[in-house]
């Protein structure tokens, strides 16, 4: 694992500024909201940057990370853990996901944000056990459900309608190998942020009702975290505000 003292210069220098400034960002967020600091995670999302940055980040203190690219993100999680011999590093699955990455995805995630339809559960509890049962993982696999908020699907960033969500919930509850742990959401690209996550807010209030243990709501990322803050979120995701912008991939 790079040394702290890697952080003083270069890249090292230039992602614990970023994540320092972003640490600043959400506090000021908890604090205007009436909120403890301790109550939101910064989830620096790490899609696109190689495994060395990711490793800077744990020289700063990170221990939990975002990818949606899958076989990226698996080789990235294995590479890290593997180079670092750390046991508390955990990752997340939070783009979108289909049915036949489940496999991979179980040996990997920790938890995934994106979870769509009762068929991706039930595949992704399937692998989980399949998973466990090979020793490559030990516990169940945490899920977000996540909310669609806009019915015009060229509009819209995915999810489940509202009405839906108790019927995907319990098919998750009645799983072997997965946790309910909330929702996620991505505010559709028509509206404001404010107008989405307030609807989100409401949503969430009442999930919460009905599944008391599904406490967590992953919403926020570079340009809306302290809207998201100010609504609820106990998680939000963060990437080019942290990594900077994407490096150029090759085709």
């Amino acid at each position: 694992m790079p040394e702290v003292s890697d952080l003083s210069s270069g890249r090292g220098h230039e992602l614990a500024a970023n994540l320092a400034r972003v640490r600043d960002r959400v506090d000021a967020a908890c604090r205007a909201a009436g909120r403890s600091p301790a109550d939101v995670q910064l989830l620096p999302v790490t899609k696109f940057f190689p495994a060395t940055d990711v490793e800077l980040l744990i020289a700063a203190g990170v221990r939990e990370f975002g990818e949606s690219r899958e076989p990226e993100a698996g080789t990235k999680a294995t590479e890290v853990r593997e180079s670092t011999g750390l046991s508390d590093l955990r990752f997340h699955m939070i783009g979108q996901l289909q049915r036949n990455k489940a496999k991979t995805v179980a040996r990997w995630a920790d938890r995934v944000h994106s979870v769509d339809s009762g068929k991706l559960a039930q595949a992704l509890d399937r692998a989980v056990g399949t998973a466990r049962e090979d020793g490559a993982r030990g516990g169940a696999l945490e899920i977000l459900i996540q909310i669609g908020l806009d019915d015009d699907e060229a509009k819209g960033r995915g999810g489940v309608p509202a009405d839906e969500l108790p019927a995907l919930a319990d098919t998750i509850l009645e799983s072997d190998n997965l946790e309910l742990c909330g929702l996620m959401v991505i505010p559709p690209l028509g509206g404001s942020p404010e107008q989405w996550l307030d609807q989100t807010a409401r949503i969430h209030q009442g999930f919460v009702v009905q599944y008391p243990s599904a406490t967590e709501l992953s919403a926020g990322m570079s340009d809306d975290l302290e809207i998201a803050v100010k609504y609820g979120s106990t998680c939000v995701r963060v990437g080019t505000a942290i990594m900077g912008s994407r490096p150029v991939i090759s085709p």
